[in-house]
């Protein structure tokens, strides 16, 4: 065999390796996203038909004012609807819809309906409900468990059972549990005909921001926006030791506008950046961490964020602005740990220089695609405006469609779709079309989570199980504040193993913050508190979803990567706490609001945050084992107590932090030769 064939063989197998990584890769976000059918002919064109209807309804019914009763319930109609066309019952009946696929699609119709036709008469008579009533309302309830089911596996549905049960049987439940109990009559009263059910808080937010921000998404992503953020980090960062990891950090803050999932942007990131990481000197399992760690940013990266997010607003009845002002620092610091990390990663494997091939120069991309910008600032822009979210996301998805004309390479619409023949069919298969079903598609597994999630907030509305939880938590934690935000941490953190962020979020914003809130935090604070932590449900096995994602491209262990996912992201997490501990911590959240923030004392927030900095500084260095040089034992020690004292935001914890990060310092550079510890 020649060297040439030799070669090709070679190449071969590394292309066979790679797919077969990628496939991995995939599973992943199917066990985040549902596992999708690929249907052909008559049905893909049916269901990309309803899909694009979808799509299109939510745009008109942002533009317009459409009865939030009409509007929730047909969103959930669409959603029920596609999925149960869209995710099989069972992985051997993939790519096909069975015969109970359509009577279960069909009832999803037929419960919308039911309850839209029956207007304010229907919800007036909530409390003594007729036998169709409930016999629709139970109908219901089991379609949604299904439709979750299906698109998130069996936990979610366990879970809303299990609140369920609780509701039907508190009677004969042990002190201090124990409640009246409610006939199902009473419980589907709640859960179907109000808006404080299914059909409460989650769904609202799922069929106004969360669906425009996946349709925005989708658009950027069809117009090439995010390929262009890809070669832009790639051309920004250059080729120097450290501009691996820096290119995988800017590319991730980047692409989470446009993907609005940590997996998808682990995935996306990791396929074409992981070459490039081997290439300077990572190894498996830290390019995994690494990757993950990107992709987790984009979940908590304004001015899209996750879909908790917008709930925060909801909860907190502020606007969706505030919730990014909020995000803006805590983002920052975020980012500053991952840039950190990286830069010790330079030296501490002892990186080398490495060249890549460009796509082209930073001013030639920038040039020929700057209005992919214009699409991402436009959301924060509009709303500056006076805008409000829903109409904000609108028209950056109208500019997005309009900018997209700017080029023939990134035309929503191709430029010569009326020439000749066959004009239907080209603008069926056009990006814009591709763009209106992606949006849809993309939101099934989301809001199937939000409805069940009203389930969960009906209860816990309906038998006071929020203020009896904090009641018992503070119990617990003494009345102590740090013990009962430990506390609260670990609840979010343990419902996180089993539930996807935005589950996580609203299970634990109706029975864990109430705990925080009682103690004397401020909703803002607390909720975005659990928010920080439920996003920790992305890396934490046994759903670390991201780091598993990221193992499978890189070949390394998942697990392994998971620590160095960890590594990462650690002295990030712990800012939580700062904006729960004391009062000067709100400042890292620029004090929950554009009219606070009016009065404001900003040297204390410049204080807070600059401590806040100091503090991940020390922390990246002593979980690193690298400062201005490897450190000794003792030294890692010193740098992780000071991490942790520069985070509980008092004058006398920050001076002792600062005291010890100096300390560590003038000993490696006096002594630059690695002492025993």
């Amino acid at each position: 065999m020649t060297e040439h064939q030799h070669q090709a063989e070679r190449a071969q197998l590394s292309a066979d390796i790679d797919a077969a990584a990628l496939r991995k890769a995939e599973d992943y976000i199917e066990q985040e996203e549902g596992a999708a059918n690929r249907l052909k002919g008559w049905l893909a064109a049916f269901v990309t038909l309803v899909a694009v209807a979808m799509s299109a309804y939510h745009l008109y019914s942002a533009y317009t004012i459409v009865p939030a009763q009409t509007l929730r319930a047909t969103h959930l109609a669409f959603v029920l609807f596609l999925c149960f066309l869209v995710f099989p019952v069972a992985r051997r009946f993939r790519h096909r819809i069975m015969w109970w696929d359509w009577i279960a699609a069909l009832a999803s119709i037929a419960v919308a309906y039911y309850l839209i036709q029956g207007g304010d008469d229907l919800t007036d008579r909530n409390t003594t409900p007729l036998p169709w009533d409930i016999f629709f309302g139970v109908i219901l309830i089991v379609l949604v468990l299904e439709a979750m089911r299906r698109t998130s596996g069996w936990i979610m549905p366990i879970i809303c059972a299990a609140f369920l049960a609780y509701a039907l049987g508190g009677p004969w439940l042990p002190a201090p549990w124990t409640h009246k109990g409610y006939e199902v009559g009473r419980l589907i009263g709640v859960m179907y005909m109000t808006l404080e059910g299914i059909f409460g808080v989650a769904l609202d937010v799922s069929s106004t921001l969360i669906i425009l921000f996946t349709i925005f998404g989708a658009f950027l992503q069809y117009s090439g926006a995010g390929k262009f953020y890809l070669d832009f980090s790639f051309s920004a960062m250059g080729g120097k030791p450290t501009g691996a990891g820096r290119t995988v950090v800017l590319a991730s803050f980047l692409l989470g506008g446009p993907s609005g999932s940590g997996v998808a942007t682990t995935v996306t990131l990791g396929s074409v950046a992981y070459p490039m990481l081997q290439k300077v000197g990572y190894e498996k399992n830290a390019a995994g961490g690494l990757l993950s760690a990107g992709g987790l940013g984009a979940i908590i990266s304004p001015p899209v964020l996750g879909a908790a997010a917008f709930l925060i607003a909801e909860f907190l009845k502020i606007s969706y602005l505030d919730v990014l002002l909020m995000a803006v620092i805590p983002t920052v610091l975020f980012y500053f740990a991952l840039f950190l990390m990286v830069e010790i990663d330079a030296r501490k494997y002892g990186m080398h220089e490495a060249v890549f091939e460009q796509v082209d120069s930073v001013w030639n991309l920038t040039r020929k695609y700057w209005f992919h910008f214009l699409s991402l600032i436009s959301i924060v822009v509009f709303m500056l405006w006076g805008f409000s979210p829903v109409m904000s996301v609108f028209w950056a998805t109208v500019v997005s469609l309009a900018t997209s004309f700017v080029r023939r390479d990134t035309a929503l619409i191709p430029y010569d779709i009326f020439r000749g023949g066959g004009t239907g069919r080209k603008l069926a298969r056009s990006p814009l079309v591709k763009a209106l079903e992606g949006g849809s598609i993309g939101v099934l597994n989301v809001a199937a989570t939000c409805a069940g999630a009203g389930i969960i907030v009906g209860v816990v509305t309906l038998t006071g199980l929020g203020l009896k939880f904090s009641s018992i938590v503070i119990d617990y934690a003494g009345g102590s504040l740090l013990l009962t935000a430990v506390f609260t941490a670990l609840v979010v953190w343990i419902v996180g193993l089993a539930v996807p962020v935005t589950a996580s979020y609203i299970i634990c914003a109706v029975i864990a913050a109430p705990a925080l809130i009682k103690l004397g935090v401020p909703e803002y604070a607390a909720h975005m508190f659990i928010f920080y932590y439920a996003v920790l449900s992305e890396v934490s096995p046994p759903t670390a979803l991201s780091p598993f994602a990221a193992a499978a491209i890189t070949g390394g262990d998942p697990y392994r990567t998971t620590l160095q996912c960890w590594k990462y992201t650690v002295p990030a997490f712990l800012l939580p706490f700062m904006f729960v501990l004391d009062p000067a911590g709100y400042g890292l959240l620029l004090m929950g609001s554009t009219k606070a923030l009016a009065t404001a004392d900003w040297w204390l927030i410049a204080e807070v945050t600059v401590t806040a900095a100091i503090g991940i500084a020390a922390l990246a260095a002593g979980f690193q084992g690298w400062a201005l040089r490897r450190a000794s034992r003792i030294e890692r020690t010193l740098l992780i107590v000071a991490g942790f004292a520069l985070a509980y935001p008092t004058r006398m914890a920050d001076l002792v932090g600062i005291a010890l990060v100096m300390a560590v310092l003038a000993v490696q550079y006096l002594w630059p030769q690695p002492q025993t510890a």
